[in-house]
């Protein structure tokens, strides 16, 4: 049913900022990130990080002129390879974000790690830096695995580099990656209870997908890596959410997992659907201006962004108006997949329209979905498995 639009802000009160770092020491064969091994093509020309540095704070500056008096909740460095930086770059842009906005005293501020020797003897300096948390791409707990997956780290190193991070960082998380090519369930069983053992109350845990563009996809196609079949990519799951459950480590959203209050704030201020800025080659914003919402993404190739913020202090090549009802359609694709669920109410005020009842009562016949007490509805651990019918029935 479409109704008059609520005029009052479309805003949540949500506000952080993401920073690409688009650099590996190599590229890994399933990974379709934005992500470059600093060569001629990517770079054009010698590397300098402080170069970059510059161009980071000088597009930082560009958005503060268009959301300035914000107050930041998050700031997230991925990549690419993030703990590639050193920890004088991190601090130069954590320094200049701290000049153009208010930083909450509890904001949460993250990096991405790997478990290399000579990145984990800068976890220190991240620390002193200002980063107050660190996520690591072990991957996987298992050698062979970690050898197909084009990891440069062996299972000693990343143990070793959860334990440092730990021992250094309040807060830590890590990735693993499930349902590989010749994986057993009772595999998995293992390693996952393994990596519980190992966690400190926040894990993110990844199903494999081929994308294309990558090696795996290649392989894939010619048949020389064979994935699990739909039903057994299902037993995955649900084993995955069994053993969370059973370690304490709930699934808040459906590939992260966290004791209560271990939530990360950066992941949820996704899932809410509130405001980013995304600083970096391939960043990705979402911002309101004018109470409307902008999809916003920069160039991709790192030494085409460099010139572009030279030139014009951003390196946008995307910056489009939502309309009502592709910001409705975008906040039901994110949140549906936290466990919380949506406020149909604030559907409707983004959107312009209700959620079909009807729509709703079928999904909740086949049990893919529930309404809580709260009002919000939520899918359930059986409609994750189809999640990508369940939005598109929701957002018919």
């Amino acid at each position: 049913m479409r109704r008059a639009v609520n005029n009052q802000s479309r805003a949540n009160g949500l506000f952080g900022i993401y920073v690409h770092w688009p650099f590996c020491v190599h590229k890994c064969p399933y990974c379709d990130f934005n992500s470059h091994v600093p060569n001629s093509r990517s770079l054009g020309a010698a590397f300098d990080e402080r170069e970059f540095v510059e161009s980071y704070k000088n597009e930082l500056r560009y958005f503060a002129k268009l959301k300035p008096n914000e107050i930041v909740n998050s700031i997230f460095f991925g990549g690419g390879t993030p703990s590639l930086m050193s920890p004088q770059a991190v601090g130069a842009i954590l320094d200049e974000i701290a000049l153009l906005w208010q930083v909450d005293e509890n904001a949460e501020i993250t990096l991405e790690a790997n478990p290399n020797s000579t990145e984990v003897a800068r976890f220190k300096g991240y620390k002193a830096a200002g980063v107050n948390r660190l996520s690591i791409g072990v991957q996987s707990l298992r050698s062979e695995p970690l050898k197909a997956l084009g990891r440069a780290h062996s299972v000693s190193e990343a143990k070793s580099a959860v334990a440092i991070a730990q021992s250094i960082f309040e807060r830590t998380s890590f990735d693993l990656i499930y349902a590989r090519p010749e994986q057993t369930l009772q595999d998995w069983r293992v390693e996952l209870n393994e990596a519980l053992d190992m966690a400190a109350g926040h894990i993110s845990l990844y199903q494999l997908t081929i994308e294309q563009g990558t090696r795996f996809f290649d392989l894939h196609r010619d048949k020389k890596i064979i994935m699990p079949n739909a039903d057994l990519s299902a037993d995955f799951y649900q084993l995955t959410m069994q053993i969370c459950n059973e370690a304490g480590y709930p699934a808040y959203e459906i590939s992260n997992h966290a004791e209560i209050g271990q939530e990360s704030i950066h992941n949820l201020l996704y899932w809410r659907y509130g405001e980013y800025i995304g600083i970096g080659p391939g960043a990705h914003g979402r911002l309101l201006l004018n109470n409307v919402r902008h999809a916003m993404a920069n160039e991709k190739l790192p030494h085409l962004w460099h010139k572009k913020v030279y030139a014009n202090s951003n390196g946008l090549v995307t910056n489009d108006k939502l309309t009502w009802e592709e910001e409705g359609d975008e906040m039901l694709l994110m949140g549906l997949r936290l466990k919380e669920g949506i406020n149909p109410k604030r559907f409707e005020m983004l959107s312009g329209r209700t959620l079909s009842q009807y729509q709703i009562e079928d999904l909740k016949g086949y049990g893919f979905v529930e309404e809580l007490n709260n009002g919000n509805i939520r899918v359930t651990e059986s409609g994750f498995s189809v999640l990508d019918a369940v939005v598109a029935d929701l957002a018919a």
